[in-house]
């Protein structure tokens, strides 16, 4: 660390903030939470003074603002323009910065280093759920702290490699982009076209059964809902389930192997089709209204065949032709009435080889940018680390 770094108590440039306000009552205004981990200071939502008792703190833009009870984990950063004017509660408390002393860029990047968070760690105290900052521990605490000039370098510097961070994230992500556009135009070019037949003389749909909410239990046998419909596969991130003892009851919806699911709230999101196929380890598992499976009526179909159309942009644009990305609802109905093309086995055979091939080829490349995206992402704590080290 250079020789003009010196130790500053974060009290000579950090002042409490004391600008409070009592709501009025038929007012409206926005509170303010902080995020954890530096992922900044963002608006809870608007309230009516009526619904607020009390004083509140309100927020300037440019004010440090740290969570008591989560600054421990990184909950602290400047207050937005955009948040002028929200209002806090005494566990945000807000800080003027001494502009003398300290740039508040530089604050900003600062309160996301590891060792800044450590500080309120150190500055924090309490049982196990009741751990808080003490204001006056926090504020006696010090920081080495270069001239403005200096600040003002290594804010420059800081922001010139994030930008480059940024382009990074931005390139990969349109790359891989194109080549999920470029897996969809191959798809499109695969499937013959259809001539007089439709999904229905092939295939019929069943839809889930309306399982009541007040049936959910905590354990038990997992409902397979909208939520649960991926890209290809079943997330079971969110899961309802009801008691297995009434598994029996729901037979002929217990779902098996190999099923292939298709979502009729929001088939169509910014990411893609929502359409699952059942593994061994989704089971047991029973149907949710608004989510259908497939129903094959003979082997004139392969399944896999299916599915690989059903992700295509022939199904894509049948339920949705104007690419809205968004189209609400479809029926089980609508989708049986859909024009549907079926080859002969051995060509269905060739099409679903060709399409698993090109999609491994795009899983890879996915895998390569999620370890890219990763190490991205491992390069901001490291530079400003460096930076507040005096090695940047």
């Amino acid at each position: 660390m250079s020789k003009n770094w010196h130790p500053v108590m974060i009290s000579t440039i950090l002042r409490r903030s004391n600008d409070t306000i009592e709501p009025e009552v038929g007012a409206e205004y926005r509170e303010i939470t902080v995020r954890l981990w530096g992922k900044g200071v963002t608006e809870r939502g608007r309230i009516l003074g009526a619904s607020l008792s009390g004083r509140r703190y309100v927020a300037r833009a440019g004010q440090f603002i740290v969570s008591r009870i989560d600054a421990r984990n990184g909950a602290m950063g400047l207050v937005p323009e955009s948040l002028e004017g929200a209002l806090v509660t005494n566990d945000f408390p807000l800080f003027d910065v001494n502009a003398e002393l300290v740039n508040s860029a530089y604050l900003g990047w600062l309160c996301r280093t590891a060792a800044f968070v450590e500080l309120c760690q150190r500055a924090s105290e309490g049982t196990t759920n009741r751990v808080r900052l003490k204001e006056d521990r926090f504020l006696a605490l010090e920081i080495a702290l270069p001239p403005l000039s200096e600040q003002r370098r290594i804010v420059a510097r800081i922001d010139e490699l994030v930008a480059k961070i940024q382009e990074a994230r931005r390139l990969r992500q349109q790359a891989a982009e194109q080549t999920a556009l470029f897996a969809l135009r191959v798809a499109a070019g695969l499937f013959p076209n259809p001539v007089g037949e439709v999904v229905g003389d092939h295939i019929r749909f069943q839809s889930g059964y309306a399982f009541k909410s007040e049936w959910f239990s905590e354990e038990g046998i997992r409902l397979a809902r909208n939520a649960n419909i991926g890209h290809g596969s079943l997330d079971w991130t969110e899961t309802a389930r009801i008691p297995a003892e009434r598994r029996s009851e729901f037979a002929s919806f217990e779902l098996g192997e190999g099923d292939l699911l298709v979502s009729l709230d929001r088939p169509i999101i910014s990411t893609g089709v929502k359409v699952a196929e059942v593994a061994k380890h989704d089971l047991p598992a029973l149907l949710l209204q608004r989510v259908a499976r497939a129903r094959f009526q003979s082997d004139s179909v392969l399944p896999r065949y299916f599915f690989r159309w059903l992700r295509s942009p022939l199904f894509i644009n049948a339920i949705d032709p104007g690419r809205s990305n968004g189209v609400p609802h479809i029926s089980h109905k609508d989708i049986e009435k859909i024009p549907f093309a079926v080859p002969v086995v051995a060509e269905q055979t060739r099409i679903v080889a060709e399409l698993d091939a090109l999609q491994a080829e795009v899983d890879a490349l996915k895998r390569l940018q999620e370890e890219t995206l990763k190490e991205l992402d491992a390069l901001l704590p490291s530079i400003l680390d460096k930076a507040f080290k005096g090695e940047l």
